[in-house]
C-alpha cells in the first residue's frame, strides 16, 4: 500500500464524515444565529435559552436526515470493502 493509496483513503473518511456532520451542524448554526438576534434584541442573556432550542433542533436534523446519513456511511463502507483487494498489495 503506497502513500497515495492511504491519503485517499484518508480524505474520503474526513470528506464523508464532514457531510454526514454538516446538516446537524448548520441547522445548529442557523439555529443559534436566530437565538442569538432575538437574545440581542431583547437583551435576555439566559444560557440555557440558546442550549436548548439548538439541542432540540440538532436531534430533529439527526432523525429527519437519518437516511441520508446511513446511505452517505453505507456507500463509504461499500467503496473501501469493494476496493479492498487493492489496499492489501
Amino acid at each position: 500500500m503506497n502513500e497515495a493509496i492511504i491519503l485517499q483513503i484518508g480524505r474520503d473518511a474526513v470528506l464523508t464524515a464532514l457531510l454526514i456532520a454538516a446538516p446537524a451542524l448548520i441547522i445548529g448554526l442557523i439555529v443559534g444565529l436566530v437565538i442569538s438576534i432575538i437574545q440581542a434584541a431583547t437583551q435576555i442573556q439566559e444560557q440555557t435559552l440558546t442550549f436548548v432550542p439548538k439541542i432540540v433542533a440538532i436531534l430533529l436534523a439527526i432523525v429527519l436526515f437519518s437516511p441520508w446519513i446511513m446511505q452517505t456511511a453505507k456507500a463509504f463502507a461499500e467503496r473501501l470493502l469493494l476496493n479492498l483487494h487493492s489496499f492489501i498489495s
